[in-house]
């Protein structure tokens, strides 16, 4: 039985203020929750960890390092990422390998790192609009798989994320026979390359403009174990719902 997972990331927003979200969201958890790890800025982790102690929700960061000390101004290693009381990490999210040309090999490094330090590896992976356009869906996400994906990966160490990068923040969201689609051809891949106990096993969250209104129908498809929320995970009263919804699936 695969967990049920709502995870919202932050991006960059949200100040100390934001915190009292957090303790929104967690007093308006249903009875019998899924799992819910909200990421936010490097700034809170700290503050977030001490925010939801003694509650269900999870803290995570939004990217790490592959080293776990250095000359690396600016950065911030899974080391610390762990230290802050954290459990996840978001690696590979599509703004971080557009803008900071991250690639499959330095996601599968990161991933690496944030097992070194006891976390989750969240990896993202996700085409463009314009691959989609050119029906080059597929063989995108199998060679991200590929590439992102160490070896030793386990459903305790790793969440994949499916995000359509032309569905992010755009308001845009696949058919339901697109997410199902590619959810299928993941769950595949890597039953395939990991044996039919880790990769049936491996949770696997679809994110992309998910929202209270098609939350259901989407957490509804057979290999939907969950969501990688972002703007709808900012305010309590907006991700509360997808929760719930994910609770009932």
């Amino acid at each position: 039985m695969r967990p049920k997972i709502a995870a919202g990331n932050w991006k960059m927003n949200g100040t100390a203020a934001a915190l009292t979200e957090l303790h929104s969201l967690a007093t308006g958890l249903p009875e019998n929750p899924p799992q819910v790890v909200i990421c936010p800025p490097s700034t809170l982790l700290f503050r977030a960890t001490d925010a939801t102690h003694g509650s269900p929700i999870q803290i995570g960061a939004q990217d790490c390092h592959t080293e776990g000390a250095g000359a690396y101004t600016g950065d911030i290693s899974a080391t610390m990422v762990a230290d802050s009381g954290a459990t996840h990490v978001i690696l590979g999210h599509s703004e971080r390998r557009d803008a900071h040309r991250e690639t499959d090999a330095d996601v599968q490094a990161k991933t690496c790192a944030a097992w070194a330090a006891g976390l989750t590896a969240i990896v993202c992976i996700g085409e463009s609009e314009a691959e989609r356009d050119a029906d080059q869906t597929l063989d995108v996400i199998g060679a991200q798989l590929d590439g992102s994906l160490p070896d030793a990966v386990d459903a305790e160490n790793t969440v994949i994320a499916y995000e359509p990068i032309w569905a992010i923040g755009t308001g845009k969201v696949p058919s339901i026979a697109q997410i199902e689609e590619v959810h299928d051809f993941m769950r595949a891949r890597l039953t395939d390359r990991f044996g039919a106990e880790i990769g049936n096993a491996l949770p696997l969250l679809y994110g992309g403009s998910v929202k209270a209104a098609n939350a259901v129908e989407i957490f509804a498809v057979e290999n939907v174990d969950g969501a990688l929320v972002g703007g709808a995970s900012l305010k309590a009263e907006d991700f509360a719902p997808i929760v719930a919804a994910l609770a009932q699936s």
